[in-house]
């Protein structure tokens, strides 16, 4: 059985919903998922159960303007405020159950996140997941990647690009149910976070040489929103000696939401599970 949790902290822009999934027993080791950009940490239930279920304590926030937090819907106002609320976040889990190994698995702009913070601050983490991280993006034009700046500066909740629903996954359930969660902004991507997340990708890129910690990449081939020329580039030039990047072939953005879940799954787990301490 998994127990559920919920609870909060005062994040730089606003209060911050967090909720946590525990195995019944003694926690192996702890887990914070981050999830992406538009969605909110529920979306991260079947992941979290399948990570109790091999004695995981996972944790996961809902970044600021999304799901149950405050803010501007789907404005995170600052990458740098999200990587510190993930950094919080980890503290406190970290901080309920002291002396556990600790990962840090990140989705898409979640998996962004998670690169930025890792080469900003180089936490102290057993290792980290990056699922499809959305270092390259591909959403937007040239002219609107170039106005992002400008515009995320004087009008930071303008929508300057809508993000196809389709491109999620190919499970038209998944879509579906996507396309109907309420906590799930479903409108265009304000400006602000555009262009935060084009400027940690160009953080992250310069500074590869810092992430140092195990690394486990994760990433469809048919990625239609966060371009696989990101996780190319974390396999030549992150600087981790204990590197594993996974590409699945054909899988859309969300592969932890594709039919092939199970083995994504199963690849995740084993992989968290061969960097824990050996007794």
């Amino acid at each position: 059985m998994t127990r559920t949790e919920t609870g909060e902290f005062q994040g730089a822009e606003g209060r911050v919903f967090w909720q946590a999934w525990l195995p019944d027993g003694e926690p192996r080791a702890v887990a914070e998922i981050v999830h992406g950009y538009a969605e909110h940490s529920g979306r991260y239930a079947h992941v979290a159960r399948r990570l109790t279920e091999s004695g995981f304590a996972v944790y996961a926030l809902d970044h600021t303007g999304h799901g149950r937090s405050e803010g501007p819907r789907a404005n995170v106002v600052s990458l740098d405020t999200a990587a510190d609320n993930v950094r919080t976040m980890l503290t406190t889990a970290t901080g309920r159950h002291p002396g556990l190994p600790s990962f840090l698995i990140g989705h898409s702009m979640g998996g962004l996140t998670t690169a930025y913070l890792a080469t900003r601050d180089q936490p102290e983490v057993t290792g980290i997941v990056l699922s499809a991280p959305a270092i390259d993006i591909e959403a937007g034009n040239a002219v609107q990647r170039l106005a992002a700046p400008l515009v995320s500066k004087y009008l930071p909740n303008l929508p300057v690009v809508k993000l196809d629903s389709k491109l999620v996954s190919r499970d038209p359930d998944v879509v579906r149910a996507y396309d109907e969660d309420p906590l799930v902004h479903h409108g265009g991507v304000p400006a602000r976070t555009a262009g935060e997340m084009l400027r940690a990708g160009e953080y992250v890129k310069s500074h590869l040489d810092r992430l140092t910690a195990p690394l486990l990449v994760q990433h469809g081939t048919s990625d239609g929103l966060a371009s696989p020329t990101g996780t190319d580039l974390l396999e030549r030039s992150a600087a981790s000696k204990d590197k594993t990047v996974i590409r699945y072939d054909g899988l859309y953005h969300e592969i932890y939401n594709e039919a092939e879940q199970d083995k994504v799954l199963t690849d995740l787990v084993n992989w968290l599970e061969a960097h824990l301490p050996q007794n």
